[in-house]
């Protein structure tokens, strides 16, 4: 992959602005779109797209400007992993839960922590990977004096081997406590496996991690003042948080589909030899289908903007963030995560209508924003998340904070 020089973009003036960073991140997909076919096909772990994201400064976003962060809100971010994600589903992905991860210090831990978490982050541009799978609940941590100890398996780690440090998450031995902590990814006993082998999201690293007494001390247990943890409501904004991460990449794969589609229909595809015109763009089902596809992605996008920003007030403000606040946001947030799904399988299913037989080879890969999207929206049945929204509109019912809730 051509990332210009390895000093170009330290040389461009820094983005300051929400706008700047979004102008950025379009900047960054614009390098990788070149290859992204072909980095697909090859699978190989992206060692140098993830350096591009910390040369941009893309990794910072959500950082302290007084440590050279960018200063920026999750509004901001969300739409920097829509940017990404046109060009490559997997780094968009890899971005996302990057930021997620590096927030999680601020979800969960005290003000000490985060805050020595996230400046050390933004210095060295550090790159996230999480070995945080609910469904599993192997992963024991024992007490040995000051340290805590981290023994088991996870089935998936995205961000693995192109990961700077990695956030841990276990059960506290004799208790139902999960305890989190973050490391760096080259610790003793942390082994990631190369095992990551699905149709989609092929270079995100997602692999299984073994986890073989990996020791941290006890003060960087996210939460914990004395061994005891400290809850808030705050904490529990972790899945709505990451959902609209999904819903960031969805979107941004879909967008990706369409723009690259279009290009193909402008340039290649034939007119139906029946069809009395001359080119494919005036045939009357391709304006139709494009028109459709876009009108679809439009609204949700729209949608996905305002719950952004919905959630965004509970962010400014989270000691005051209370059930009911946080019970409604997260119906906003499974709402736009249930038409995010529909409308990406759509898009990036549809395409194929409106650019022709030719435009399915290998060389072209079009068919990866369908298996990227495919992929990714198995994480959750999205059954749950219109009910969700359903128990809410019969019952009032706000849904129950949990793992995917």
């Amino acid at each position: 992959m051509s990332t210009a020089t390895p000093t170009d973009w330290h040389v461009r003036p820094a983005p300051r602005t929400a706008e700047d960073w979004i102008a950025r991140a379009a900047a960054v997909a614009a390098v990788l779109a070149t290859d992204a076919a072909a980095r697909d096909r090859a699978g190989a772990a992206p060692h140098e797209e993830v350096r591009l994201l910390k040369d941009s400064g893309l990794v910072t976003l959500l950082g302290p400007v007084e440590h050279g962060g960018g200063g920026q809100n999750w509004i901001t971010a969300y739409r920097v992993i829509r940017e990404i994600a046109k060009a490559d589903g997997s780094l968009g992905q890899l971005l996302g839960y990057h930021y997620l991860w590096n927030w999680a210090a601020r979800l969960v831990g005290t003000r000490e922590q985060w805050e020595h978490v996230e400046a050390e982050a933004a210095r060295n541009r550090w790159f996230f990977g999480g070995a945080v799978n609910p469904r599993d609940r192997n992963v024991v941590v024992t007490e040995d004096g000051d340290d805590l100890v981290f023994t088991g398996r996870k089935s998936f780690s995205t961000g693995s081997r192109i990961s700077d440090v990695t956030v841990l998450e276990g059960v506290l031995e004799g208790t139902d406590q999960h305890v989190f902590a973050i490391v760096p990814s080259d610790s003793a006993g942390l082994t990631f496996h190369d095992d990551w082998d699905n149709i989609g999201q092929r270079l995100t690293e997602s692999g299984s991690v073994t986890i073989d007494g990996v020791r941290t001390p006890w003060s960087s247990a996210a939460g914990y003042v004395g061994k005891e943890f400290r809850p808030r409501v705050y904490n529990t904004l972790n899945v709505p948080t990451i959902q609209l991460v999904f819903v960031s990449f969805y979107l941004g794969i879909a967008a990706g589909a369409l723009e690259t589609a279009a290009t193909y229909t402008r340039t290649r595809t034939r007119s139906w030899l029946h069809g009395g015109h001359d080119r494919a763009v005036d045939e009357p089902y391709v304006v139709d289908t494009y028109g459709d596809l876009t009108a679809k992605l439009w609204a949700v996008e729209a949608l996905a903007d305002a719950v952004a920003a919905e959630g965004q007030k509970l962010h400014d403000d989270p000691d005051a963030v209370t059930e009911q606040a946080r019970g409604d946001f997260e119906v906003r947030v499974a709402a736009v995560k249930a038409r995010a799904t529909d409308a990406a399988l759509e898009i990036a299913s549809r395409v194929f209508e409106v650019t022709g037989a030719r435009s399915t080879t290998t060389a072209e890969g079009l068919d990866r924003f369908w298996r990227n999207i495919r992929t990714h929206t198995l994480h959750d049945p999205v059954a749950y998340k219109r009910r969700e929204v359903g128990r809410w509109v019969l019952e009032g019912e706000l849904p129950e904070p949990t793992w995917y809730s």
